[in-house]
């Protein structure tokens, strides 16, 4: 089998386009156990997300996790679960779609746009045969984790490069690592914040919930930790709350292994018995509703904080496809790509397949193939 696909060896004279490829986590495609069990398998298995040498973490996965694990996840699942699928992704095609529209209004017929999952479906591939097919010569990359990290975006541009390591023509890349202290992003969050309060009250406490790392992975060299306190700061101070109103906790941890904290399942335990009667959560590192969110955060640590003596816990939804989210993205989309010359303004398209037709015709008599 050949090492290059024919699909992406070049033709001459093809006029390039500029392609946006939009990726997430990913989902399963069933809240069932064997949906699960692949799922997780895919997701368990990339050596970014468990640092551990394969030869001691693979028997422990298929041995005793992918044995557990997949029902007691497809449970939770279920719970969360639309009639249109998984939340993550139902909200992922909305923000696309909305962020294809505000691109199609800025760069007209220029820019294709494609949605990718790390793990499940659709496929980071799948997205860039699209766009491939769609004659993109010119990518940018957004993963939507605002915060960077190595088991999240470092593992996206892992992706990436095993796709393009099968392609003979590799397009020009740009990949943003994070937009953790983007005014538009920092604006966003704290304007869901007011909405929300304005509209179901306010609680004693915000805490802003992101989901964890191993502490292993900060020592490491890991930004995330540092990310994730900055972007609680900024928006803590556009919000105008104090020192004793706000702070930060991290979720979702898994194994023995320390991770970083303090966590949000204790936290808010302990704010409970400590006297808060309200907390809202907020979990800014999500840039859509999913299982952590709606499930855990949502149900389950809503159950912590009434058993720990708490009245009422708020989880403030995501940004998911707000107007003023899928602003920033479009926008941010937009700054990273605007030096590119064909979104120039004197841009022609027509021009630019009129010359390739001729570069085409010339290669051909050059004795190339067409």
């Amino acid at each position: 089998m050949a090492r290059y696909p024919q699909a992406s060896d070049y033709r001459h004279g093809t006029p390039a386009r500029v392609g946006v490829l939009l990726t997430n986590l990913g989902t399963p495609d069933a809240p069932t156990p064997a949906a699960l069990r692949r799922y997780l398998a895919e997701f368990l298995c990339d050596p970014r997300v468990v640092e551990l040498p394969r030869i001691l973490w693979l028997p422990i996965l298929y041995g005793i996790i992918l044995n557990t694990r997949p029902r007691r996840s497809a449970a939770a699942y279920r719970q969360v679960w639309t009639e249109a699928g998984s939340p993550l992704l139902v909200t992922a095609r909305r923000q696309l779609a909305g962020v294809r529209e505000r691109l199609e209004a800025r760069f007209p017929g220029r820019i294709v746009c494609a949605l990718g999952m790390r793990y499940g479906n659709p496929s980071i591939a799948s997205a860039l045969t699209t766009l491939q097919s769609e004659g993109v010569q010119r990518l940018v990359v957004l993963p939507l984790y605002p915060q960077y990290s190595a088991a999240t975006t470092g593992s996206t541009f892992d992706a990436l490069a095993s796709t393009f390591s099968r392609w003979r023509w590799l397009p020009s890349l740009h990949m943003p690592m994070s937009y953790h202290a983007e005014p538009g992003y920092i604006a966003a969050l704290a304007a869901s914040v007011r909405e929300y309060r304005a509209q179901n009250g306010m609680g004693e406490r915000l805490l802003f919930s992101f989901h964890g790392i191993p502490q292993s992975y900060f020592d490491g060299g890991d930004p995330y930790h540092c990310q994730c306190h900055m972007t609680a700061r900024l928006v803590a101070e556009q919000l105008g709350l104090g020192p004793q109103e706000w702070q930060v906790s991290f979720q979702s941890r898994f194994g023995p292994r320390a991770w970083l904290k303090p966590y949000t399942d204790e936290t808010v335990r302990e704010l409970a018995r400590s006297g808060v009667r309200r907390l809202d959560v907020l979990a800014p590192g999500f840039s859509a509703d999913c299982l952590e969110t709606l499930e855990e955060l949502a149900l389950q640590n809503r159950e912590f904080f009434a058993a720990a003596g708490g009245s009422e816990l708020h989880y403030i939804p995501a940004l998911n496809d707000r107007a003023d989210h899928l602003d920033f993205l479009a926008d941010f989309i937009g700054r990273e790509v605007g030096g590119w010359p064909e979104l120039a303004p004197g841009y022609s398209a027509a021009g630019v397949a009129a010359l390739g037709r001729l570069q085409s015709e010339r290669a051909c008599a050059l004795g190339a193939a067409r």
